[in-house]
């Protein structure tokens, strides 16, 4: 796995104003969140998108295609993700076009397909990204699959084997049956030789990850914290900051304490209705695009799709389109609802 600084690296970090650039018409887009295949071999509880019975495959023909293009609009990073991107029939062919191209791979994954595919994963990926929800009994639950945490601890050794160590890192959704065990969830990326860790909250309010209206198999009063249960989560916080200071100067959690705290306890605040949302930043309409597996392209994980890839021919013709450039013109991510409620935002300067 070549060793590289993922690039660009976003810095959602910041409460001073909004710096975040937003050119119209987009011209120039760093960042693009491909769907390869369109189901997932876990049955999270946070998520449905394994309910999907059919199969959408983004091709490599289709890749071949597109991607001159891709360069020419100065796509730096492609996340693969999903659904398991891991599942598709032929991931790799995918990667190859991608280097080819001089563009930087993010794989994000639920680590169950990592020893299948380690050889080539250290060939062509230089940014891995694994789910762990908790220590091994949490993790597992959350999945809802068999010894999953420890088929992830052994594909994470699988890819490290396979060649040079590039980035490994854990992701972990905060939710309420592991938002009491947060330190015990780093000592897990610890034991799992993992490079950093990094939180975010569950989302409870759109309609990404396959739950139409926002309902999933899990209610969403199962995943949110109840008013009762926000000192546990506040005193973890605070456990976590003052027993692994040293995790968070080092950078091994990602976040700072102060920013676990405001999207963290701050937004199971708001969602228990206990006080407002944290103040978000982000310009991903305007320097990110998600191509879904069927074609689809959104703005962003959580709004409204602009239209398809594949019946446009091309990503600029979608995200310059009329629908497209209406939408970020009348777009304020301070007041829009979607982006008030917002998980996982993108500030990219």
């Amino acid at each position: 796995m070549t060793r590289l600084l993922p690039r660009p690296v976003p810095d959602g970090d910041s409460r001073a104003g909004d710096p975040c650039p937003k050119p119209e018409p987009v011209t120039r887009l760093p960042i693009l969140i491909l769907y390869p295949h369109s189901r997932c071999n876990c049955r999270c509880l946070m998520c449905d998108i394994w309910k999907e019975k059919r199969v959408f495959e983004l091709t490599p023909g289709e890749v071949s295609r597109w991607r001159e293009e891709w360069r020419a609009l100065g796509v730096e990073r492609v996340v693969l993700s999903g659904g398991e991107a891991l599942m598709h029939s032929d991931p790799f062919a995918l990667c190859r076009l991608l280097r080819e191209a001089g563009t930087g791979i993010t794989l994000i994954s639920s680590g169950l397909l990592l020893t299948r595919h380690a050889a080539k994963i250290a060939e062509y990926v230089d940014d891995l990204i694994v789910s762990v929800d908790g220590p091994r009994d949490i993790h597992d639950e959350i999945r809802n699959v068999p010894r999953a945490f420890d088929r992830l601890a052994t594909g994470v050794q699988a890819v490290r084997a396979a060649g040079p160590a590039g980035t490994i890192s854990a992701r972990c959704t905060v939710q309420r049956r592991n938002a009491g065990r947060l330190r015990e969830t780093v000592a897990a990326a610890r034991d799992l030789a993992l490079d950093r860790i990094s939180f975010l909250a569950v989302d409870v309010s759109s309609e990404a990850f396959n739950r139409p209206a926002g309902v999933g198999a899990t209610p969403r009063e199962t995943l949110a914290l109840a008013p009762e249960e926000l000192p546990l989560l506040e005193a973890e916080l605070g456990a976590l900051e003052r027993e692994l200071a040293a995790e968070f100067e080092s950078g091994f959690i990602a976040e700072s304490p102060e920013k676990l705290r405001r999207r963290l306890l701050g937004y199971f605040t708001a969602v228990a209705g206990e006080g407002p949302f944290p103040t978000n930043v982000c310009n991903a309409p305007w320097v990110s695009s998600v191509v879904e597996s069927d074609g689809t392209v959104r703005p962003c994980f959580f709004h409204a799709p602009l239209g398809n890839l594949r019946d446009a021919g091309n990503l600029a013709a979608v995200l310059n389109s009329p629908r497209a450039v209406a939408f970020r013109q009348t777009l304020d991510v301070a007041t829009n609802p979607t982006c008030v409620r917002c998980v996982c935002t993108l500030a990219l300067r």
